[in-house]
């Protein structure tokens, strides 16, 4: 269902609930369907916001900015951490960025389809491009921050064993690293039982962060006057150089809030907005103020203000739950790398990789190896390059501050554009978050050069490959598409007396015109046609799913030749045989183990024709390749498949 006008019950992007059993009485059914959601949402969206705490207080007295640890500085930075949680998490993401959905999917990529929906074939057209290269720039610089989650996360729960244990510093690099590794060589088996127990752990995890912050609340209760957003702009006046600087580890409170965003097709607008005000907030600000309130009578706590928190007997046990809090954090970021590539290869920006479907119910649960391994990689020369969260928390917050104002760019499209709101909110609005993101992306800029590079030096490489494919299977389609030769003409000086053999070949095409090249090499090497031809093209749309049956369209060209489309939802899986037989109408009956799959191989050489540089043409034809091929990727059988290569200068 598109959403055309955010608050439409019709509209709604949140999954069906469950059916109350017979007899039963509906509104109690909904409501453990709803707690089920929510439940799943905190364990699943809120763990990466949810560990935080860990670093981002610490990382604002002691970073690269380090300042006083004074009254003035402590309560206008908690004023300014609880204002970035209501203004950017709650009102911004889970308010506003949930409406703009594509069919219950968020994330820059669905939104960037949807936005080019409502733009597309009008006089806002133009905006198309534009649209494009903000939603890839988004994408791209989510991998910097999937690779500094990890990291960071799973490094500052550890660095608790120096409280804890203080002889075992130096085992910190070697366990974290250990436990990374652990974390990445599980991915293959799936996340369907673990993430059983995700909900239940972070709700401890929640419920523990909350009891340490009361505890040391009730030692300053005058911290709460923090909540007051005077301190914010006090703050501003009496140390205005400090304060916007801190801005650039406030932003670490709301790390997760893009994740928010991506990851709410799992679960609905409705259980992660309801997860986040009841109870995921309300555990993170008595967690960051009680943190406030140790360092107003404990400055000297700043060196570990999380960890001091809790009582000496209780620091090994917080360390072991951190620890594992920060695990199910990481894996969240990874399974949503694994999502946005696969977003991007449907919808054209990537090559084709091999993916694997960990569960036979949710085709949402996937893992796909090479972006697993390279995660690792550089996951690893992170923890080996920076060696503690402080340096880490240097090189965070650039890529997600940018991603943030991007965001709102997007929405500000969706606001104006696709719900048709009165110019003055719209604008009001645009213009507030505005104001927020361009400030953390300024205090943000500060650290490119202590480690903010980092990953948006990833982010540029990415977005490099993102835009050469998409740029690159143009030009190669036009390209085949200029020496195609159209069916009719085809069909025309077909020799009738050509022999026929018995079967079915399907000939898969990137376009929907013409004869595919493979058809007409096959013809010319083997002077043989099957008894039924297909032509068959695989489109995905712009949508997250396309029912069953709207999938297959066929049309018959003549003397048994047919032209097929198939179509599929940037988040369906894509199974070839299966959905032929399947979905096609009942007079066009497959026998698998009488059908022939015939791919073309093409070998692409770069030239100096218009299009691209010949560099990024190089690289095109190398990203070619490394792909998996159309075999592996459509799962057709190995035995039943013909390869049939040509040449293509692009």
């Amino acid at each position: 269902m598109n959403q055309e006008t955010p608050g439409d019950p019709s509209q709604s992007s949140q999954p069906e609930t469950i059916a109350p059993a017979e007899g039963g009485d509906e509104h109690t059914a909904r409501a453990h369907s709803m707690r089920a959601l929510m439940i799943g949402a905190i364990g699943v969206i809120y763990g990466d916001i949810g560990t935080s705490p860990l670093y981002a207080i610490r990382q604002a007295f002691t970073g690269n900015h380090p300042m006083a640890v004074d009254e003035i500085n402590i309560f206008g930075l908690l004023s300014l951490v609880f204002w970035a949680l209501i203004v950017v998490v709650t009102l911004k993401y889970t308010m506003l960025m949930t409406m703009a959905d594509n069919k219950g999917q968020g994330g820059s990529l669905a939104l960037l389809a949807r936005l080019n929906q409502a733009v597309k074939g009008d006089r806002r057209s133009w905006l198309s491009p534009l649209i494009i290269i903000l939603g890839v720039t988004a994408g791209a610089l989510f991998y910097g921050d999937s690779m500094i989650t990890p990291a960071i996360s799973v490094l500052s729960a550890v660095e608790g064993l120096e409280v804890a244990l203080p002889g075992l510093g130096r085992f910190v690099i070697p366990l974290t690293i250990g436990i990374l590794v652990a974390l990445f060589l599980f991915q293959s088996r799936g996340t369907e039982k673990v993430g059983r127990l995700f909900g239940p752990v972070m709700i401890v995890w929640f419920i523990v962060l909350a009891i340490i912050g009361v505890i040391n609340i009730v030692k300053a209760p005058e911290i709460l006057v923090a909540l007051n957003p005077w301190y914010a702009f006090q703050f501003f006046t009496v140390h205005p150089t400090a304060a916007f600087l801190s801005l650039s580890a406030v932003i670490l409170v709301v790390t997760g809030g893009e994740a928010l965003y991506a990851d709410m097709g799992h679960f609905g607008r409705e259980p992660v907005k309801r997860s986040w005000v009841s109870f995921v907030l309300p555990a993170l600000t008595l967690n960051y103020f009680g943190q406030g309130a140790l360092l107003l009578h404990t400055p000297e706590a700043v060196t570990s203000p999380f960890y001091r928190m809790v009582p000496e007997w209780a620091a090994l046990p917080m360390v072991g739950l951190a620890t594992v809090a920060t695990v199910i954090a990481s894996q969240a970021v990874i399974t949503g790398s694994y999502s946005v590539t696969r977003q991007a290869m449907q919808l054209g920006f990537l090559p084709r990789m091999a993916t694997v479907h960990t569960s036979e119910s949710e085709s949402g649960q996937i893992y796909i190896p090479f972006v697993n391994w390279m995660l690792l990689a550089v996951v690893i020369l992170l923890v080996l390059g920076f060696q503690s969260s402080n340096g880490l928390a240097s090189a965070y917050g650039v890529a997600l501050s940018t991603t943030m104002l991007i965001d709102t760019l997007l929405v500000a499209v969706a606001m104006f554009m696709m719900w048709k709101w009165k110019a003055w909110i719209a604008g009001a609005i645009t213009i507030t978050l505005l104001i927020v993101d361009v400030a953390f992306v300024a205090s943000n800029a500060t650290k490119i050069t202590s480690g903010g590079w980092v990953p948006l030096l990833v982010g540029a490489a990415i977005f490099l490959l993102l835009m050469t494919w998409k740029k690159g299977r143009k030009l190669l389609f036009n390209r085949m598409a200029e020496e195609a030769m159209p069916v009719e003409m085809f069909l025309e000086s077909l020799n009738p007396s050509i022999t026929r053999v018995p079967g079915t070949a399907i000939f898969l095409s990137g376009t929907v015109d013409g004869v595919p090249h493979a058809m007409l090499h096959n013809l010319k090497h083997n002077k043989v046609v099957h008894e039924r031809v297909v032509f068959l093209t695989v489109v995905t749309e712009e949508d997250p799913h396309v029912l069953g049956e709207q999938r297959i369209e066929v049309q018959h060209l003549g003397r048994r030749f047919y032209r097929m489309v198939m179509r599929y939802g940037y988040m369906d899986a894509t199974n070839i045989p299966v959905d032929l037989q399947a979905l096609t109408p009942s007079n066009f009956e497959f026998n698998n183990m009488e059908t022939s799959y015939f791919l073309g191989r093409e070998t692409l050489i770069p030239s100096r024709r218009p299009g691209m540089a010949l560099w990024r043409e190089g690289l095109f034809a190398w990203m070619s390749r490394s792909a998996t091929s159309a075999m592996d990727f459509f799962k057709l059988p190995p035995d039943r498949v013909v390869e049939v290569g040509t040449q293509v200068e692009i």
